[in-house]
């Protein structure tokens, strides 16, 4: 059965509003960049969805103006097989690698970890939330930057989890810049 790993980007207090993270740096762009190479499947709300299409297609298009590790990341952001956006809203996608899903979160993850291939990664807030409340998720990469974001929105701030979750501890890495990014599993 193949893996669904959430990974987000987090301030020290907590604050994952891509606004109020920053920009990354190029140590974190190739971390990103390998957590992207071993997946081939990205599972997305709307939000998160149109955050980055198109964004990254179009570094991966037109790469002029941009630093070598936002390229990479654009380039193995765009060699995904497959991108799975969950919406009520959204009724067609950018590039024919993406599929709309309107309905069956559970469902659909639990029939796409049972398909052949590389990790799942999913990302954002409001679709991991509810994987998470479901019991999906099987490993998190939670990269922590050191800077108080003081606003925004807040990791799982909206669900209520049934029960209490274990987690191991796989891998602490930590960034010249003092980044550090926690790799937990699913006990």
């Amino acid at each position: 059965m193949r893996n669904l790993i959430y990974s987000i980007n987090l301030t020290i207090d907590g604050c994952c509003d891509h606004m109020q993270v920053g920009p990354p740096h190029d140590d974190l762009f190739d971390y990103s960049i390998h957590l992207v190479q071993d997946a081939d499947a990205l599972v997305y709300g709307r939000k998160t969805y149109q955050l980055m299409v198109p964004y990254w297609p179009n570094i991966a298009k037109n790469p002029a103006s941009e630093e070598k590790t936002a390229i990479e990341f654009a380039q193995a952001f765009t060699a995904i097989r497959k991108i799975i956006v969950f919406s009520k809203t959204l009724d067609k996608a950018e590039g024919k690698n993406t599929e709309i899903v309107h309905a069956g979160l559970k469902d659909e993850i639990l029939k796409l970890k049972q398909e052949q291939g590389k990790n799942i990664l999913t990302g954002g807030v409001d679709i991991p939330s509810q994987l998470i409340q479901l019991g999906l998720v099987d490993e998190y990469r939670f990269v922590i930057l050191p800077v108080f974001g003081g606003k925004g929105k807040r990791l799982l701030e909206s669900i209520i989890l049934q029960e209490k979750s274990k987690l191991e501890l796989v891998e602490v890495k930590t960034f010249k810049s003092g980044t550090v990014a926690l790799h937990y599993r699913k006990q």
